[in-house]
């Protein structure tokens, strides 16, 4: 445009700058400034760097505000935004579905393995045990008193070895190892002992020798009476320097009742152990009946019909729940890597802008906790589905690690559920407060943890003579767990003994102060902590949520004020990792989240 200003003719240009969908900015400059050179008689001299370098700025602020407004879309608003389909929220569902499936599979046959364990203990209790009544007590199966009684429960452990093959009703049998001893007998006792105690006398070498009798399977299953097959001089025992005797053997059974639920049948190999425990030296001898069970390859196998082809298709569903896993796998790593290099952008972007550090708390909101469970979850399902197809293949025989690897899995899969109901104002009221009180509680428990163990200690230093559930660390914190609980009071009031009066005033004392202490005062604080957290979750979702910098940022205001406001009135924000509001025109969408 050319403009008459008095000296010749002014040339004016115009630059126009997109600074949004729908507005302009214009930029004035003359031309003949450019051409000729400023007026002397003019007083100010235009610079435009400054004016394209603020441009440039506003222009990128633009964009990674749009890629910052897509990036904590929900997958319904990112649909609707650039019709993106939500793969990773379908992905989830479909593995929910399968991961299930496998793990319901993988748990009755893992329920037939631990019920063939247990009835096979059972009935080998029932077998060995001479008298067993069906029941053990506490951790130990039976009790001798006399000397009589002692030799006649050691004599019925051989005997009942010798006959077992006409005795049991399973499909076990002996061991066919050549170089193995069918039967080992050992005993541990003292060196040397001298005991009289009607004058305070004795005397006692703590060294601890053990002696073993191997007896191999001929002898054992010829006709001779058992009396000439023992060695009675191993038998003469001294039962003040005896600490215990134990017989160990080894069978073999085979579980045919997988072949009902269409499964390959398990070799099984038992590890019978018969402990008689005399270290108290009480007069009380526990006997202990411990069976470990191992599965291993069957040698030579044959079965019609059509297990195996059963077979087949749950390893083929296996793969299919490895390639689910392992897209959903592919999929959440690749979004916290684009994450990740948002994030730089944002902090990049800040400093330059700003020249302000960006805080950790919006730093954190780029990391979402969702996926990077979802990673661990389709790691370990990936993990125990390998383990699995291998044991249904008879390959291996780690139930216990894989029932741990799948059943973890699943939990966080289930879990993982609740990520996409907190899209849902009225359903995330559970996440936000959980995330809200965690450190809250978290440092609670801290205090009311050192009251606890001192609690437990008392008791088990005080009491653990007098009552049973005192009787050791372990009991003691279960007992009083129960305590808080309200669970089993009267019984633990009850069962002290009174032969102490002193202990038993102590320990009305100890129970009153312990349950009143954590029932009515620190179990209603841990209460009012979630609950003071709810009320502050439903007062934001009334009033909004505390603004960080990054939320102002989002929302396109005047960041530099409301890094001001902010570090005047700072709150502690929630996290808002998976957040969810209902959506309005000027919503920042990190808080639906």
């Amino acid at each position: 445009m050319i403009w008459n200003t008095g000296r010749a003719f002014s040339l004016t240009g115009f630059l126009w700058d997109r600074t949004s969908h729908s507005s302009y900015r214009m930029y004035e400059f003359p031309i003949n400034d450019l051409l000729l050179g400023p007026d002397p008689e003019d007083d100010e001299i235009l610079d435009l760097g400054p004016s394209m370098e603020q441009s440039e700025l506003e222009r990128e602020g633009f964009q990674l505000r749009e890629d910052l407004k897509f990036y904590f879309m929900s997958p319904c608003d990112k649909y609707r935004a650039r019709r993106q389909i939500p793969w990773k929220l379908a992905l989830q569902v479909l593995k929910i579905v399968m991961v299930t499936t496998q793990l319901v599979l993988f748990g009755l046959s893992n329920q037939l393995v631990v019920s063939f364990k247990e009835e096979n203990t059972m009935a080998f209790k029932h077998l060995f045990l001479k008298n067993y009544s069906g029941t053990d007590e506490d951790d130990y199966s039976q009790t001798v008193y006399n000397q009589k009684v002692f030799y006649e429960r050691i004599n019925h452990v051989i005997d009942q070895y010798r006959q077992m093959g006409n005795l049991s009703l399973g499909t076990v049998s002996y061991e066919n190892d050549e170089k193995r001893k069918a039967l080992k007998i050992c005993k541990q006792h003292y060196r040397k002992g001298l005991m009289q105690p009607f004058n305070d006398t004795f005397y006692i070498d703590p060294t601890v020798e053990t002696e073993c009798l191997h007896m191999d399977r001929e002898s054992l299953t010829s006709d001779l009476p058992l009396d000439s097959i023992i060695n009675s001089t191993f038998f003469n025992l001294e039962f003040y320097r005896l600490i215990k005797v134990e017989i160990s053997f080894r069978l073999k059974g085979i579980d045919l009742q997988t072949i009902r639920a269409r499964e390959l049948p398990d070799c099984y190999v038992f590890h019978n152990r018969i402990i008689f425990d005399n270290q108290a030296h009480s007069g009380k001898v526990k006997i202990f009946f411990d069976s470990d069970a191992y599965i291993q390859d069957c040698k030579d196998w044959h079965i019609s019909g059509s297990i195996q082809k059963n077979t087949h298709y749950t390893l083929v569903f296996d793969g299919f729940v490895i390639l689910t896993c392992l897209t959903s796998l592919i999929l959440c790593t690749r979004s916290i890597i684009l994450a990740v290099k948002l994030q730089r952008r944002f902090v990049g972007f800040f400093i330059h802008r700003y020249n302000r550090k960006v805080s950790s708390g919006d730093r954190l909101e780029f990391i979402n906790g969702w996926y990077i469970m979802v990673i661990i979850s389709d790691l370990m399902t990936i993990i125990g589905s390998v383990m699995k197809m291998e044991i249904k293949a008879k390959n291996l025989t780690s139930y216990d690690v894989c029932s741990l690897l799948l059943g973890t899995s699943t939990l966080l899969v289930w879990v993982g559920v609740i990520r996409y109901l907190g899209y849902f104002q009225k359903y995330n009221v559970l996440i936000l407060t959980m995330q809200a009180s965690f450190p809250k509680v978290l440092r609670f428990c801290c205090c009311a943890g050192m009251i606890y163990l001192g609690y437990t200690f008392c008791g088990w230093i005080v009491l653990g003579p007098y009552h049973e559930k005192f009787e050791d660390l372990n009991t003691v914190a279960e007992c009083l767990f129960s305590l808080v609980n309200g669970d089993d009071m009267f019984a633990t009031f009850a069962q002290i003994q009174q032969k102490s009066t002193l202990v038993w005033l102590f320990s009305r004392l100890y129970l009153y102060s312990f349950i009143s202490l954590f029932i009515y005062m620190i179990l209603s604080l841990f209460i009012a902590l979630i609950t003071d957290s709810y009320e502050t979750i439903k007062n934001y979702q009334q009033n909004g949520f505390p603004v960080t910098n990054l939320h102002e940022f989002l929302r396109g205001g005047d960041v530099l004020y409301e890094m001001q406001t902010y570090e005047k009135h700072r709150v502690n924000p929630v996290p808002l990792i998976c957040c969810c509001l209902k959506p309005q025109e000027d919503d920042n969408p990190i808080l639906r989240n």
